[in-house]
């Protein structure tokens, strides 16, 4: 499996990838794994010795608290590099051997108040630097969206920008600028029993 998917093209290996979604992550040695990017921020880490990768993709960094919700924890960075690093230890990876490599942050919704792709980007830094994990290669920020894959058979990560007016970012953007007000909505909806927040 590994010497089939080492002699593709990245046009290729994104046609058989494995793609996660807002909030998802995944761990492989025998399959790419790729996804769609726009203010979220996508972590891969991988491990030299086993050809183990893993990825995460979160909306926004950190969601702590008493009026916090489950979907907002499970779309979360701290979340999601916590399940992350837990899968590939259950693995067998080790947190010596880890590197990682880092996607995504874009400004490509000027309606956001909020700086949540600055914010994502920030986070993502921090934390692989208090779990001394190396940050080997990143593409943070400006105004694209980004197509990212890595192939867990050599760790090489690909990362595509695009413009922001094609459909499928379209489709992207506009998923994070609902879930973006709904976080301006959420203290009202919770006190008057709303609505609850939607899962992209």
């Amino acid at each position: 499996m590994l010497a089939k998917y080492s002699a593709y093209s990245a046009r290729e290996l994104e046609r058989v990838a494995l793609n996660i979604n807002p909030g998802g992550w995944a761990v492989a040695t025998d399959r790419p794994i790729a996804t769609l990017l726009g203010s979220c921020v996508a972590v891969c880490l991988f491990d030299t010795k086993l050809g183990l990768a893993g990825m995460n993709h979160f909306l926004l960094p950190s969601r702590r608290g008493p009026n916090v919700v489950e979907e907002d924890i499970v779309l979360s960075g701290d979340y999601a590099m916590e399940v992350l690093r837990n899968a590939m230890y259950a693995r067998g990876a080790s947190p010596l051997r880890l590197t990682a490599k880092a996607f995504g942050g874009g400004n490509v919704v000027s309606s956001i108040q909020m700086a949540i792709g600055d914010r994502n980007v920030a986070f993502a830094r921090q934390w692989l630097e208090r779990e001394n994990i190396p940050l080997l290669a990143c593409d943070f920020g400006d105004a694209w969206s980004r197509k990212v894959l890595i192939c867990p058979s050599t760790g090489d990560a690909y990362c595509r920008r695009n413009p922001i007016h094609l459909p499928d970012v379209q489709a992207a953007i506009e998923a994070e600028t609902r879930y973006e007000k709904t976080l301006h909505q959420e203290k009202t909806d919770r006190q008057g029993g709303g609505k609850k927040i939607e899962l992209f």
